[in-house]
């Protein structure tokens, strides 16, 4: 027993070296996942009485550990609420994912008992990549530690994500694994010579050939010549001083001092990073609000001019139109809160987008919607049970020269489907937003552009990220960071992107891989459902 959870321990270790942001240990996604492979296979071939529970928790051991140190920042966001009590708090992210992957390890267990070992490893790729897909989908999603995001420093190797997003970084992983693992116990089970040779043939083809296709498509990958003048802007505020400590006109102040240092006369968009203007504004009335005037005034130097910036905004209804809206004390009507990106022009004409990929308990109620019945009990007690309200889909911010961008704000940045739909429909470039101060100068940060780089190769779209306190950057096409700021500076860059209109197999298409593969392991968990259930009707008959 002891061995196999070293083992496991071990798997976790590799996976945590091979995981952004480290360099040049990308390829231990490989064979990472080896060890926890040969953890499994010994407990099945032990006598134990319980081998389900031994893998559970065996293989739980190495993913917690995996996802630990990776995300290790998460506490830091935490600790403002203490920093005793935030540890037990933070163990809910730590554990949530080890528990869904340990889950899809005892799923592997059953079907292999039940069929073989290959019709196992093919359930395992499938039950895997159902969990996967079930984080990025539920009221509690957390997408950030799929597979496929390890290769987001290796971007030259995955340029093919443009046909299956991360998913197939995943699939491509989990294979890998299975043929290496294959090849080392063939050693101890006689494996005859030619199998060897037909195993070792396929790992180098299932390697070589993907890496092959990506640095041939990264190297020879043109851009078409579209060009459009950017300004992102990194203001350096204090997250924890911006509501409050610092009016928002001084904000606002800094933000357009920093655009005006870089801006050309054909700027066309400036971007501020997530809540810039972080007073709450009514949006029905956005066009009186000075902080709205602010703006214009600044942009009537720019005629084709427009700025992406985050603000805090809100709707009043009288009646609850949505089930995020809380009702107004003293008052008939209710309200929703919006974490929102704004465009402002040189025009009257204002464009909303509000963030719908929330931070689940930060920004969300997990399961809010099943809950939300008990609001009125809850509104007559005193109590605030509301969250931000979102949308239903993703949309676009269009300057009135018709150029469409599509608003992702901080962590909506993972979802790749997500950000594939505004690039369907419309989008020429991608604008992020994001305030990522609440990590401090962690890899959290870091790990979070380089998933934007997966983005960019997904859509064939330039990326251009404006982070409050860093870090901000441009990147084109091909995944390449371009310009990129230090971390707790206050700077702007300026890029002449090209804007894309054409559209990728993925941004077609979007996350049909994980959908297959859910829709597999939902048949794979029925037939193992079926069949317990017939073992326990044999077993009565047996006995009776």
């Amino acid at each position: 027993m002891k061995k196999n959870v070293l083992l496991s321990i071990f798997s976790g270790l590799l996976l945590w070296l091979a995981w952004p942001p480290m360099h040049y240990t990308a390829w231990f996604l490989f064979f990472g996942l080896v060890p926890m492979l040969l953890a499994m296979e010994n407990i099945i071939q032990s006598t134990s009485k319980s081998k389900g529970k031994q893998i559970f928790w065996t293989t739980f051991a190495g993913f917690f550990i995996w996802n630990t140190l990776s995300i290790y920042w998460v506490y830091n966001s935490l600790k403002t609420v203490g920093e005793v009590v935030a540890i037990p708090i933070s163990l809910i992210p730590y554990s949530l994912g080890p528990l869904l992957m340990s889950s899809a390890c005892w799923l592997y267990y059953r079907m292999r008992i039940a069929t073989s070992r290959t019709w196992g490893f093919v359930a395992l790729i499938c039950f895997w990549t159902g969990y996967e897909y079930l984080h990025q989908s539920w009221d509690l999603a957390f997408p950030w530690m799929t597979l496929g995001n390890g290769f987001a420093v290796a971007h030259q190797w995955v340029q093919w994500y443009e046909y299956t997003g991360v998913y197939g970084g995943t699939v491509w992983i989990w294979l890998c694994n299975i043929l290496i693992f294959l090849i080392y116990v063939g050693f101890r089970e006689a494996q005859t010579g030619q199998v060897r040779l037909k195993l070792i043939a396929a790992l180098t083809a299932i390697i070589a050939l993907p890496i092959g296709f990506s640095l041939y498509r990264y190297n020879h990958y043109t851009e078409q010549v579209n060009p459009s003048n950017i300004v992102v802007v990194q203001p350096n505020i204090d997250p924890y001083a911006k509501s409050g400590e610092i009016p928002t006109s001084q904000q606002i102040d800094i933000l357009t001092k920093l655009s005006d240092s870089l801006s050309q006369v054909n700027t066309e968009f400036f971007i501020w990073p997530e809540t810039a203007i972080p007073d709450y504004i009514n949006e029905d009335h956005i066009r009186s609000s000075n902080y709205f005037l602010q703006v214009q005034r600044f942009l009537s130097k720019y005629k084709n001019g427009n700025v992406i910036t985050g603000a805090e905004t809100y709707k009043l209804y009288n009646s609850r139109e949505t089930k995020t809206a809380d009702a107004v004390p003293g008052s008939d009507q209710f309200m929703d809160h919006f974490n929102t990106a704004v465009n402002i022009e040189n025009s009257a004409e204002v464009q909303f987008y509000h963030k719908s990929k929330l931070v689940p308990g930060a920004e969300s109620l997990p399961f809010g919607n099943a809950l939300s019945f008990l609001k009125p009990v809850f509104e007559h007690l005193g109590g605030a049970v509301g969250a931000y309200g979102g949308q239903d889909q993703p949309s676009e911010l269009y300057a009135a020269s018709g150029i469409g961008a599509a608003p992702v704000i901080c962590y909506e940045s993972i979802w790749g489907e997500w950000v594939a739909k505004s690039v369907r429909n419309g989008a020429q470039f991608i604008a992020i937003i994001t305030n990522d101060g609440w990590w401090e100068n962690t890899s959290g940060k870091d790990q979070h552009l380089d998933y934007a780089k997966l983005r960019a190769i997904e859509t064939r779209r330039w990326v251009c990220r404006s982070a409050n306190t860093g870090i901000s950057a441009f990147i084109n096409e091909r995944g390449d960071i371009v310009q990129q700021s230090k971390w707790w500076v206050r700077t702007a860059l300026k890029q002449n992107i090209n804007l894309n209109s054409d559209i990728t197999f993925y941004v077609d298409h979007g996350d049909y891989i994980p959908k297959f593969a859910s829709l597999l392991a939902i048949f794979g968990i029925l037939f193992l459902g079926t069949r317990i259930r017939y073992k326990k009707k044999t077993l009565i008959k047996t006995t009776a």
